[in-house]
This record gives structure tokens, C-alpha cells and sequence, in this order.
């Protein structure tokens, strides 16, 4: 087989393809291609470096285990994100941990990391009264999408953080279109009702 270098040129397909021969080489490209995103994604849901670390490195041992299953008609980061994300809510109900922030990490130590923990629950059109920044309602925002069920908040993150669209996020929770409109909104009430039970 060639050197590792020749795999960075190819697609995501053919590299997995290789991992389901058994090709470590590949395995390790996929590790290295979606390392930092998987991570930014599960640190997002735990909000906790060290937790994050080891639940990317699990997600990375689930895809070892499971690479055999994937079907190439689909795209594979949506697989992979998946998993990721079935890893962190699993995390999440154990543990019954609720410490995300709207506002960026309270573990993040640098602006880059704040800024990849950030998101606005805004909605493009609304005016300035109805705007509630993270500035403003630092603390409530952070308990409002704290008390978000698990999928609520799963898809909320991949709208608003990772910027996926309804279709996106459909197949990356594995959830019919409709289901993840219905959380969507349903969880922009909540937040909403919430903030402005805290602005009385």
C-alpha cells in the first residue's frame, strides 16, 4: 500500500473503504480527518475537557468497532456525528449532567475556545427587545438550555453551532424531518419562555 501521505487526497469513501479491509493506515487518516470536530462536538454536549477527551476516543473505538456497517450512501461524517452524539447524550443521562452554556464553555481557557463553545439562540429578523444576548443573561441562558432534554439540546447544537440544516441533522440524529422541526422549535420556546421569566 502506499504511504499514509497518498490518503490525505482521498475522499472519505475510499478511505473507509479501506478501514473495512482492515487498513490501519486509513483508520488513522479518518481519526486524524475528524479528531478536532468530534471533540468540538462532544464538548459542546459535557462542557468538560477531560470528559470531552474521553468520550471522542470512545466515539473513535465505536467507529473501529462498527466500520463494517456503514453504508456508503451515506455521507460519512453524518455517521460518524451520529455516534459522537449517541456517545455524549448517553454520557449526559448517566450522569445527569446539565452545564451548557450559550455563552461559551466556563472550562474554555482561550478566545478560540469560547468562541467554538458560542451560539445564539436569536433568530435572524427579530428586533432588538426581543434579542437576549449572553452578556445580558449569561447565567440564565446557561440554565435555560441546561434543562433541555438530551435531543432538544442535540439538535439546537447542530443548528445553531455547527450550522447543519433541518436535512442535516435529520440524518445525523437519525430522526424523521418533521421530529427535528418539532424539537427545534419546541426547544426555542422553552429557552425563550424561560429568558424572559428571567427579564421580569
Amino acid at each position: 500500500m502506499a504511504p499514509s501521505l497518498d490518503l490525505a487526497s482521498l475522499p472519505d469513501a475510499d478511505v473507509v473503504a479501506l478501514a473495512q479491509e482492515g487498513r490501519e493506515l486509513a483508520y488513522r487518516e479518518l481519526v486524524r480527518r475528524y479528531e478536532r470536530p468530534v471533540f468540538s462536538l462532544v464538548y459542546r454536549m459535557v462542557r468538560d475537557r477531560e470528559t470531552a477527551e474521553d468520550l471522542a476516543q470512545d466515539t473513535f473505538v465505536k467507529v473501529l468497532n462498527n466500520v463494517e456497517r456503514y453504508r456508503p450512501e451515506f455521507k460519512f461524517s453524518s455517521w460518524l456525528f451520529k455516534i459522537a452524539n449517541n456517545v455524549a447524550i448517553d454520557y449526559l443521562r448517566k450522569r445527569q449532567l446539565d452545564t451548557i452554556s450559550t455563552d461559551g464553555s466556563r472550562h474554555a481557557t482561550t478566545a478560540s475556545e469560547v468562541e467554538a463553545t458560542s451560539f445564539d439562540v436569536v433568530e435572524p429578523g427579530q428586533n432588538a427587545l426581543e434579542q437576549l444576548t449572553s452578556q445580558e443573561l449569561g447565567t440564565a441562558i446557561e440554565r435555560a438550555v441546561g434543562r433541555l432534554r438530551p435531543m432538544y439540546r442535540s439538535c439546537i447544537l447542530l443548528r445553531h453551532v455547527e450550522g447543519r440544516s433541518y436535512e442535516e441533522i435529520a440524518q445525523t440524529l437519525d430522526l424523521p424531518l418533521g421530529t427535528v422541526k418539532t424539537y427545534i422549535h419546541r426547544a426555542r420556546h422553552e429557552l425563550r419562555k424561560e429568558l424572559a421569566d428571567a427579564r421580569e
